[in-house]
């Protein structure tokens, strides 16, 4: 053993080159890889936090069970390619231009690079035994999030092309456990998003992926593996991850008889392949993952962080995100200037502070049947363009955004008419329309000029301070006759749509650096984390119905943080549901009103302009505070469900309660809350609108954090209630000797002990 094994490893890339391994210790974990003697890199720990490299293994392959269950297949190897005696889940195949299909990968050397921010990195280099083929595996570890970011490199060094016909980001090996895991995964459809899907794991393969060009709203590129709590332990072991990639994608997670658990993942093998000509590189999403001991909500917390702090866009992370008001339910199609003016008065009357005209407003747009891909302003609608329009909206204290949906073109269409050429198609087959349009191919750069020029001649001529971006139908006839012609390898395609994209948003983005874009697909169809780094919000679902909202922002919530999540209050459950139920459930993420105002009472205005005003208040601990979901509205049936949402520094914080029906009356357990100090004493003020909805039963005024946690907040709720809610925030106060506090709520009392 030599001296470094002994050495007390700090948060930090920890490197042992005597024995071949490096660890990766976060403020609450250690992953650790190492070299075999035979160059092959594994995994030799993931999980709680380890004091020295003494406590790891040294690298060596496992013994062979039977020639059934070669070592190759048993080890934990951290990119395992298709070649040799690999049985198991892979991460990579290749084909080299003799036709040989297997990949034999061997270690080389390690590169650790400089600390950025938060962030510190290793590269590993391995090459193939025989062939010009070099692959990197990189690795970021973000120190507080207890998180590592893998993606790999593939570089062409030799003179004759290679395919690559998978490349996944990475492999993750779980360790070796006695207890029963459970997997948890997002899946939907349009209007039910991020519906939250458990299951036990199982001898066998669970697989989930988007086969449709974009993230997808049928299932979400994020995952969960919690194993029960073992004796001493206070919640489950929770290992996440989540793909940062806007196209097809694949996560497959294998478990075996032994305990053995697997995950890899990245772009979907499906349909795909690349062209590695000499000299050229390919590079894969990044692949975050990481471990919690203390439950979802740990996991949840630790991703928020990672995207508000690293993720998003610098400019617009640092602000908070505006209030918006969005036209569609109102005018569809229906758009004029006089209309969207009358909308835009009744908007700033209840304090938006975004006003934002939908579909309709460009070229013969009159349904969704014409006009896609002709991005100027109906002269029909706006005789004197859109200038008059966003003048008044800035007069009334709002600043302006636009609908685009640029990916997209309708066959009645002058673009069409154009360049028919320019949409996917095969050259034998009809081209199948949804939605009545087609899809353009953004993998062609005259595409993205087209684009570029036309949305940064609207942004240039007229100030739009934001963009919805949408995309309302996925790829099919992936054809590409111009690319195949020229010798390119036609299923390229589905990477270098995503990459189109990305491209065209960050050069918009370059020439206009305060726009902001929120990342639409039908809904929640494009959510993912490579997308968020080029937009500010992501418009989560188009059902806004607020007992389908809790269900699906309560999925949304497990992967992306609130900040980023559009939540509306509209007409939908307008009759049945009462609006400050409405407005609690959409204060839940980044908030916007879509109903059809002109259709408003003067009563329903007035409330919705307090509760508007009340989130600007707390906005800054809803859309950047640590949020925890107290009551599962999956768990409960949707009977319940309570968000807590806490300051980093723990001296406030907002709980929202939700209980829909009370059909056998009686009230609700107290609310036990979590991450406040125990020992701190907090004021607990209900936050209500005018008029009051729904009164609240006498309450506690001041509660200890230990009261609180321990015992809960007690209902607050009149019993017979349909769909009531509440909202609370905790306020830290100082209490004076003596031990107790006076307080303004409880006027019969001249002070209350402080309850501990």
């Amino acid at each position: 053993m030599n001296d470094l094994s002994s050495v007390m490893m700090e948060p930090g890339i920890v490197a042992d080159q005597s024995r071949s391994l490096w660890a990766l210790v976060t403020e609450h974990s250690t992953y650790a890889l190492g070299v075999t003697k035979e160059g092959l890199v594994i995994n030799l720990h993931w999980g709680p936090r380890l004091a020295t490299l003494a406590d790891l293994p040294d690298p060596c392959l496992a013994l062979t069970h039977s020639s059934h269950d070669p070592a190759l297949t048993s080890i934990a190897e951290e990119y395992p390619g298709f070649g040799g005696l690999r049985y198991g889940e892979l991460a990579a195949q290749v084909v080299f231009a003799d036709g040989v299909r297997d990949l034999d990968l061997c270690y080389e050397r390690a590169e650790l690079l400089p600390v950025k921010a938060s962030l510190s990195g290793l590269t590993l280099y391995l090459r193939d035994r025989h062939y010009p083929l070099t692959l990197l595996l990189r690795y970021q570890l973000d120190l507080a999030n207890d998180l590592i970011i893998r993606s790999a490199v593939w570089r062409n060094e030799g003179d004759e092309p290679i395919r690559l016909e998978r490349a996944f980001s990475a492999a993750w090996h779980l360790p070796h456990s006695f207890a029963s895991r459970t997997l948890t995964t997002l899946a939907g459809q349009w209007a039910g998003e991020s519906q939250i899907q458990r299951r036990p794991l199982v001898a066998g393969t669970a697989l989930i992926e988007s086969r449709r060009g974009i993230t997808s709203l049928n299932a979400a590129p994020w995952l969960a593996i919690e194993s029960e709590p073992m004796p001493g332990q206070l919640a489950p072991e929770v290992y996440f991850a989540s793909l940062a990639w806007s196209g097809n994608w694949m996560i497959r997670v294998n478990y075996d008889v032994t305990g053995k658990t697997t995950v890899v993942g990245g772009i979907s093998e499906h349909d795909f392949a690349w062209q590695l000509a000499a000299g050229e590189t390919f590079t894969t999403p990044d692949f975050v993952a990481g471990f919690a001991d203390d439950g979802l909500n740990g996991a949840r917390q630790r991703l928020h962080r990672y995207v508000r702090e690293t993720v998003l866009p610098t400019s617009q992370a640092l602000q908070p995100r505006p209030v918006l008001y969005n036209s569609w339910e109102a005018t569809t199609f229906d758009v004029s200037e006089q209309g969207q003016i009358e909308l835009a008065e009744l908007a700033a009357r209840l304090g938006v502070e975004l006003f934002v005209v939908d579909d309709g407003w460009f070229m013969r747009r009159v349904s969704d049947t014409t006009g896609l891909g002709d991005w100027r302003p109906d002269p029909r609608k706006f005789p004197r363009g859109l200038g008059p329009l966003i003048e008044r909206v800035h007069d009334l204290g709002m600043a302006f955004g636009l609908w685009v949906e640029p990916e997209m073109v309708n066959p009645d269409s002058e673009l069409y008419r154009a360049h028919p050429d320019w949409a996917y198609a095969f050259p034998t087959r009809a081209r199948s329309e949804a939605r009545n349009q087609l899809v353009l191919n953004l993998g062609r750069e005259d595409v993205r000029n087209y684009l570029f020029e036309a949305l940064n001649r609207l942004l240039t001529e007229y100030s739009i301070a934001y963009l919805k971006w949408d995309m309302n139908r996925p790829i099919s006839e992936p054809g590409w006759a111009d690319y195949l012609a020229q010798g390119g390898e036609a299923r390229e395609l589905w990477v270098r749509h995503t990459h189109g994209v990305y491209a065209l948003m960050d050069a918009l983005r370059a020439h206009h650096p305060s726009l902001s874009i929120e990342s639409c697909a039908s809904g929640g169809g494009r959510a993912d984390l490579a997308i968020l780094r080029r937009t500010d919000q992501v418009w989560t679902s188009d059902n806004t119905h607020p007992e389908a909202r809790l269900l699906i922002q309560e999925g949304f919530s497990l992967a992306l943080p609130a900040r980023v999540m559009g939540a509306w209050v509209t007409d939908a459950g307008r009759r049945q549901v009462p609006l400050a139920f409405r407005f609690h459930v959409a204060m839940l993420g980044a908030l916007g009103v879509g109903g059809n105002l002109i259709h408003w009472s003067a009563e329903e205005m007035d409330e919705a302009a307090s509760w508007i005003a009340i989130y600007k208040q707390i906005r800054h601990l809803v859309q950047d505070g640590e949020q925890s979901w107290l009551l599962s509205p999956h768990a409960t049936h949707g009977q319940f469900a309570a968000v807590q949402y806490t300051s980093q520094a723990r001296d406030q914080a907002l709980v929202f309660f939700f209980w829909r029906d009370q059909v056998f009356g009686g009230s609700h357990p107290p609310l036990r809350l979590c991450h406040l100090k125990p020992n701190a004493v907090y004021r607990i003020e209900p936050l209500r609108a005018l008029p009051t909805a729904s009164p609240l039963q006498e309450y506690p005024a001041v509660l200890s954090g230990a009261a609180l946690m321990a015992t809960g907040l007690p209902p607050l709720l009149d019993n017979w209630q349909t769909h009531a809610s509440y909202l609370v925030k905790l306020t830290e106060i100082t209490v004076p000797p003596g031990g107790s506090v006076r307080t303004e709520n409880k006027p019969r009392a001249e002070s209350l002990p402080v309850v501990y």
